[in-house]
This record gives C-alpha cells, structure tokens and sequence, in this order.
C-alpha cells in the first residue's frame, strides 16, 4: 500500500488566529522518510512547524496533535534539493571538461553552480513555503 502521507506527532505550543506553532519532537523512524530534508525532520532535534489555524477546530496550547504533509510535496522536495543540483553538476563539469577546461576549474565551476541554484532556493523560500502546507489531523 502506498503511503499518501507523511506524519509527526507534536504538542501546540502557542496559537495565533492566522498560524498554530507545533513542537515536534523528531524519532529516528524520520532518517528512512523521503520527505525529511523538506520538513527538517533529519536530524535529532526539537523542531516547530507553522500550521495555518482552523478556525472552527477547538485546539488548546499543549495539546498533543499530528501534523500531516502529502507524500507528493516530499518527492518534490527530493527533487528541488538533491536531482536537480546533481544534474547541474553532471552537466556543467562534463561540459567544461569536453570544452576543454582543467579538471579543478570545471569541478570549481560546477560546485559554484550548485552555489547558484542553492542561492535561488533560498530567494524564493517564500514561495516554497507557501507550496509546503501542514495540516494538523483529527
């Protein structure tokens, strides 16, 4: 059976009328998931997640909760942080080194590149963000 979903239990630690904060403690099952580097789960830490507030949900500071995320948003998330910049590196080292350009400048080139593509990620987190949406269920 295929999973539709990714999952954490947490417990609200404050809420807002726009966003509930949810503290996430992190299990080791998360180093298997496919989506752990987009949800920041990897790592053994305490984590917080912003999910919008529903209104019509009766929800209390403290409370425990899960929090969900498709499972497609995770595939997508693999994409953006590790296909994708292994092509640009393939394709800028193999086309410098066919172009005829030392070995050190085109992997120099090609990690500056990664740079680069790394960099456009970051400016547009807002918009990332806004496609990356928690649900809390229940």
């Amino acid at each position: 059976m295929k999973q539709e979903e990714v999952s954490h239990k947490g417990k609200i630690v404050s809420i807002t009328p726009e966003v509930t904060t949810v503290s996430i403690l992190q299990h080791a099952a998360c180093g298997e998931c496919h989506a752990a580097g987009i949800c920041g789960m990897s790592d053994l830490a305490e984590k917080t997640v912003d999910v919008p507030t529903d209104p019509y949900a009766f929800r209390n500071v403290g409370d425990e909760v899960e929090v969900v995320l498709k499972a497609s948003m995770g595939l997508k998330a693999v994409w953006l942080c590790y296909a994708i910049p292994l092509v640009i590196l393939l394709a800028v080292v193999v086309g410098l080194l066919q172009a005829g350009v030392g070995e050190v400048a085109a992997g120099l080139c090609g990690l500056a590149a990664i740079g680069l593509y790394y960099l456009g990620l970051y400016l547009l987190r807002g918009k990332l963000k806004n496609e990356y949406i928690f649900t809390i269920k229940g």
